[in-house]
């Protein structure tokens, strides 16, 4: 049968990335606690492709995402990448994994038990070398400093979110990466919460008033301390409660 994808391309043009985008798929990714989670992904995956060939063949992709049984780690996205590039004659690969990440978590006094999602994902390229890089939403509680100040009754809060993008030079925990952001803001954010949490949470984000600006000082100044952490990208940005808009910081630092 014929293979139209080989035939060659008259107009010259090399294509940076090609693929398939938005695979729904079902994964397996280490969990601290219990030893892995299962899970369900949206998975991109995309190599270069020469001006000389028509196409990309794009049933190859899915197939090599077959191949590896559902389990991803850190070791088997660098050998997919590696088969990408094998596989389909490319001289780069590169893959997207997004997936909601669950961790079970204690309100702060009752100790009720709920569910908390976080948005995280894997993104990895491989030219001659590879660049894998932890991305994490978590979501988080701000009280404005200055509201604090100049208010004589209480002060205006609001919910947020901080993300964070990591390189780094051996594996890390996905748990780790959220707690140090949840203690980088005015409180954490829960998904159960009895009347004796709730009050602990807002007295405790009185007591710890920030602003975007101290957000991503804060997880920045503890990723300078992480030798394991290369290159980091933080954001944080406030739903806010009483303006028409939202407030965002932006910190990215390359450490070696």
């Amino acid at each position: 049968m014929e293979d139209i994808q080989n035939h060659k391309d008259s107009r010259n043009i090399d294509i940076d990335q090609v693929g398939v985008k938005g695979i729904r798929y079902p994964i397996t990714v280490r969990d601290k606690d219990l030893g892995e989670q299962q899970t369900v992904a949206e998975i991109n995956m995309y190599v270069s492709l020469p001006r000389y060939y028509k196409g990309t063949h794009m049933s190859r992709f899915v197939e090599i995402l077959n191949e590896h049984s559902r389990r991803i780690s850190l070791q088997s996205f660098s050998e997919i990448l590696e088969e990408m590039k094998a596989r389909l004659n490319a001289e780069s690969a590169h893959m997207e994994i997004s997936f909601p990440y669950f961790i079970n978590k204690a309100a702060p006094v009752s100790g009720s038990q709920g569910l908390m999602e976080y948005k995280c994902a894997f993104k990895g390229s491989l030219k001659k070398t590879i660049d894998l890089m932890l991305i994490i939403q978590v979501p988080i509680s701000t009280l404005c400093p200055c509201s604090k100040e100049i208010s004589e009754f209480g002060a205006h809060n609001q919910r947020g979110e901080a993300r964070l993008q990591v390189r780094f030079k051996k594996f890390v925990w996905i748990e780790d990466l959220i707690k140090l952001v949840e203690e980088s803001a005015s409180s954490d954010v829960y998904s159960v919460l009895k009347r004796e949490d709730e009050k602990f949470v807002t007295e405790r984000a009185y007591e710890n008033p920030m602003f975007v600006e101290d957000i991503v000082r804060e997880i920045a100044q503890k990723l300078n301390k992480d030798p394991n952490i290369t290159w980091f990208a933080v954001e944080s940005e406030n739903f806010e409660s009483i303006h028409n808009h939202n407030a965002y910081a932006y910190v990215e630092k390359h450490k070696a």
